[in-house]
C-alpha cells in the first residue's frame, strides 16, 4: 500500500465518518465534554509558514547524500478558528494546503477530529498534526494527555547528527575522526547517551576499501571513548550485504544496539543479514521503513521476524496514521521510533506519541536553535526525553 493510500486508511474507516457526521454523539463524560469544547471551534485559516531551523553545527555527509549544512527552512501548517485559537505542526509530504483548506475551512473542530482517534477529515491530512497541537491548546492539555497519557513515558532518545564531518574540507584539509569525538562529546554534555553513527563512506565519498576501514575506525573509536553509551548505525541503503558483512567483521567486540537501512530491503537480503548476525553472534535490533516506505512490504519483513523497529517518518504518515500503526506494532512485538530527523520540532513532536503509545525503544534526537520557534521545555536527562506538559506540543510561533 502506497503512502497516499495509507495515510487515507489510517484515517478513515466507520468510526471516522461516523465521528464526522456525529461529533457530538458515541461518546460519553470526558469524550463527550471534549467534542463539545472543540465544537464551540469554528476553523478560519488554514496557513503555511516557514520557519528557520539552526545547527549547532555544520552537519556532513550521509552515504548517500551531500553536506546537510547548518540548517534550512522548515514548512509549517498553522490552524486558526473564530475564536482566535491557534495551532501548528510540520506539514505531511505529499498533501497539499489547499486541499486542506477547501475540506477544514468552516467546520467546527470537531467534525474534522476526536482526541480519541486524530484527524477524521482524511483530506485534511496536511494539517494533521497541526490539529493535535490546536486541540490540545484547546483543551488546555499536553498532546500525550488528548492521548489518554496522565503522564508520560520517558523516552530514552538518541543523538542523530553525527555524519561524515571527518570529510568535510576544513581550511581545505579533512577534518579527520577526532571531530566526530568532539562532536560526540558535545551531545552527551547536552544530555545524549545514544550516538546514531552514519556509515558508508565508500558508497560515494571514499574509495570503497578505505570507506569501509574508516567506518570501522570511528565505530570502534566512538565505542572506546564513550563506553556507558550505546552505538547505534545508520548506512542509508549505501552498505552492499557483502561489504556490510567485512564492516562487522572489523568492529568485532562492538555491541552495536541497532543496525538501520544497510542497504535497500529485500526479504532474500534481510534473511541473509539475519543469519550473519546470528552466525556472528551478534544480538542488536533492525531498524527500517524510513526511506520511501511502502506499508506493505514493510509489514511483510515485520510479519517474518526481518525488521525489529519501525521507522516511517512523523510527516510521511502523520500522527493519525502513527496512531494506528501503533496497536499493530505491538501485536506484531516490533518496536517503533517515528523517523524525526530535521529537526527538533519533529523530536518533540514525536516525543508526545511515544510517551503515550509506549513500545518505543528510542527516538532521534536533533538538537536545533530557531529565532522563528520557541522550541518550550522540554528536557533530556540522563538519555531520556522528558516533553513538556504545556497545552498542545508546548512549542510556540514567534512569528
Amino acid at each position: 500500500m502506497k503512502r497516499r493510500n495509507f495515510i487515507q486508511t489510517v484515517s478513515g474507516g466507520a468510526a471516522a465518518a461516523y465521528l464526522a457526521a456525529n461529533p457530538l454523539l458515541g461518546f460519553s463524560g470526558a469524550h463527550s465534554a471534549q467534542a463539545r469544547e472543540l465544537s464551540e471551534h469554528t476553523i478560519d485559516q488554514v496557513l503555511t509558514k516557514r520557519v528557520r531551523i539552526q545547527y549547532p553545527r555544520f552537519v556532513s555527509k550521509n552515504a548517500i547524500r551531500g553536506n546537510h549544512g547548518w540548517g534550512y527552512d522548515e514548512t509549517i501548517c498553522e490552524v486558526v478558528t473564530n475564536q482566535g485559537a491557534k495551532g501548528w505542526g510540520v506539514t505531511l509530504w505529499g498533501r497539499s494546503a489547499e486541499e486542506a483548506s477547501a475540506h477544514l475551512v468552516g467546520k467546527k473542530v470537531s467534525e474534522v477530529f476526536a482526541p480519541e482517534l486524530g484527524l477524521i477529515e482524511p483530506k485534511g491530512a496536511y494539517a494533521d498534526i497541526a490539529l493535535h497541537d490546536l486541540a490540545g491548546k484547546i483543551l488546555n492539555k499536553p498532546v500525550y494527555e488528548l492521548m489518554g497519557a496522565k503522564q508520560p513515558e520517558t523516552t530514552v532518545c538518541y543523538s542523530g547528527m553525527i555524519y561524515f564531518d571527518d570529510l568535510t574540507p576544513f581550511y581545505n584539509q579533512p577534518m579527520g575522526v577526532d571531530i566526530i569525538l568532539k562532536e560526540c562529546q558535545f551531545d552527551y554534555d547536552l544530555g545524549y547517551r545514544q550516538f546514531k553513527l552514519k556509515i558508508g563512506r565508500g558508497n560515494k565519498w571514499m574509495p570503497k576499501a578505505a570507506g569501509i576501514k574508516r567506518d570501522i575506525e570511528v565505530t570502534k573509536l566512538v565505542a572506546e571513548a564513550f563506553p556507558d553509551c550505546d552505538i547505534l548505525v545508520d548506512g542509508n541503503d549505501g552498505y552492499p550485504l557483502e561489504d556490510f558483512e567485512q564492516y562487522l567483521k572489523g568492529i568485532e567486540g562492538v555491541k552495536l544496539f541497532w543496525i538501520e537501512e544497510p542497504f535497500r530491503e529485500t526479504i532474500e537480503d534481510y534473511t541473509k543479514l539475519r543469519a550473519l548476525l546470528k552466525e556472528m553472534g551478534i544480538e542488536t535490533l533492525l531498524a527500517d521503513g524510513e526511506a520511501s516506505p511502502d506499508q506493505d512490504f514493510l509489514m511483510q519483513l515485520m510479519e517474518a521476524r526481518l525488521m525489529d523497529v519501525h521507522l516511517t517518518d512523523i510527516q510521511d504518515i502523520g500522527y493519525t496514521g502513527w496512531r494506528k500503526l501503533m496497536p499493530e506494532l505491538k501485536r506484531l512485538k516490533v518496536f517503533a521510533s517515528p523517523h524525526a530527523w530535521g529537526s527538533q520540532i519533529k523530536t518533540n513532536a514525536v516525543a508526545h506519541l511515544t510517551g503515550a503509545y509506549g513500545n518505543t525503544v528510542t527516538i532521534e534526537g536533533v538538537t536545533c536553535i530557531s529565532d522563528d520557534v520557541d522550541l518550550g521545555n522540554y528536557r533530556l536527562e540522563n538519555g531520556k526525553l522528558i516533553p513538556s506538559s504545556a497545552p498542545g506540543f508546548g512549542m510556540q510561533l514567534n512569528k
